[in-house]
């Protein structure tokens, strides 16, 4: 089967070229003008942009949190991100404290295998420390798992310093990569607990209790164990100015530091937490929380300049019937976003349409930086002959309301109810096959995609 994709612009992270693509089964088989293919079915693209199909490096699908599991599993998470241009995510394999990373693998397997809508792969979380578990880290490297996952907070998946330096040595040594979560755990629980003695236990305190500062040293703490293993590392989900500072001067020691970041933290304000709506409030619990304007538009500078890897979104969704479990306590309120089905659509609209970055920025952002960081490029992450046919059609002209009723997400509520967006996706296609058109989703199966090492 054939697909012609005519008089479209296609948008890399060098530029943007008007050229024709045609699709050959899986592959995209040719980009160049004036493309003849009789045999293909034919579109017409023209006015329109196309980019890589988005790939999505931080999600938790069908998660545990809280005594709960979340909204979105591979099925319901899978059917979003692609609505949203997202062909491809990379979600985490956690196994429980002392079992094998194998039985978190196969877990995690068990869940995506014949339910994902969209290709996936998986980071592998270390939350133990043993020779097994060495031993194992090559193991999974040889599965195509090659990017991991360590924790600086939560009692249930952190480890000690000590161990997280003896495990970034083993992925020096593996060719490997850590993607840690950054935050001094144990000043948060003081400051919780000050909280909790004062009687201040609704949302509000949730930003109180994790302020920017400790997010900060934990960054600082990781880069310096990170240097003494001369080794490289990835900051997800970095929230805050104050951080963004810390990896600076990492980098200027001559570390290798790369750095994520996420939607709600380029476009909200920590005010959400100050709603006198409860549980308005509660939805927007995340962590790190969401800061300050001038955190914001600090990200937005990093995003612009290049300090910034890749936008993910830490899709973590819960009904607010979930959120419900911390009314009268902040802390029991599940952490975590819905984000997956709209990221593209508010970066184009916040970010290109409205000068901040450019529309190859956005590329770098969503597709090409996330494929290198991740090991899958060249296969995804670019249009070009070879890779995987994963392409979004983005319509400029195509504004759109984004609201909860007219979502794939699986929750009742979106953090960006009534935005207006800034054109819109119009179709997807994923290896080859039209999977979105127009907001309906046509066809899903998604697919196991093995990655390489790093190639940042």
């Amino acid at each position: 089967m054939k697909t012609l994709l005519r008089g479209g612009t296609v948008v890399s992270a060098q530029g943007e070229t008007r050229a024709d693509v045609l699709i050959e089964g899986e592959r995209v088989s040719a980009v160049g003008t004036d493309i003849s293919a009789r045999d293909a079915s034919t579109v017409d693209c023209t006015g329109k942009l196309l980019f890589p199909g988005f790939i999505d490096g931080h999600t938790h699908f069908d998660l545990e949190v809280c005594g709960t599991i979340t909204a979105d599993d591979f099925a319901t998470g899978g059917r979003a991100a692609l609505r949203g241009g997202t062909t491809t995510v990379v979600d985490f394999a956690a196994p429980d404290k002392g079992e094998t990373l194998a039985c978190g693998l196969a877990r995690w397997r068990k869940k995506a295998e014949g339910r994902a809508a969209c290709d996936y792969g998986f980071h592998m979380t270390i939350d133990d420390w043993s020779e097994g578990v060495s031993r194992e880290l090559g193991e999974m490297m040889a599965l195509g798992i090659t990017s991991f996952k360590m924790y600086m907070t939560y009692p249930a998946m952190m480890i000690s310093e000590g161990d997280m330096y003896r495990a970034l040595l083993r992925l020096k040594e593996l060719g490997g990569v850590a993607g840690v979560h950054c935050e001094n755990d144990g000043v948060i629980r003081a400051l919780t607990a000050q909280a909790r003695l004062e009687g201040r236990m609704s949302p509000a305190s949730h930003p109180r209790t994790r302020p920017a500062a400790l997010e900060a040293e934990a960054v600082s703490h990781l880069l310096r164990l990170a240097q003494l293993a001369d080794v490289p590392v990835i900051i997800v989900h970095l929230s805050a100015r104050e951080s963004l500072e810390e990896v600076r001067a990492a980098r200027r020691r001559g570390q290798t530091v790369f750095v994520e970041t996420c939607p709600h933290y380029l476009l909200l304000e920590e005010g959400v937490y100050d709603n006198p709506d409860y549980m308005e409030a509660a939805k927007f619990v995340c962590a790190p929380p969401i800061r300050k304007a001038a955190d914001r538009e600090a990200l937005w500078e990093a995003l612009r300049s290049g300090e910034i890897q890749t936008v993910a979104t830490d899709h973590c969704s819960f009904t607010t019937a979930q959120k419900r479990a911390g009314q009268y306590d902040f802390t029991r309120i599940p952490g975590g976003l819905p984000g997956v089905e709209h990221r593209g659509v508010l970066l184009y609209t916040c970010g290109v349409a409205a000068g901040r970055i450019t529309p190859a920025d956005m590329c770098r952002l969503l597709c090409e930086g996330p494929a290198k960081l991740y090991g899958c490029w060249p296969r995804k992450g670019i249009v070009a002959p070879g890779s995987d046919a994963d392409i979004v059609v983005y319509d400029p002209s195509a504004n759109q309301i984004i609201t909860a009723g007219d979502q794939a997400q699986n929750v009742d509520y979106t953090p960006y109810e009534g935005w207006q967006t800034v054109g819109s996706v119009v179709q997807v296609y994923l290896r080859g096959r039209l999977a979105v058109d127009r907001g309906r989703i046509l066809e899903t199966g998604g697919q196991f995609i093995p990655r390489g090492k790093c190639q940042l």
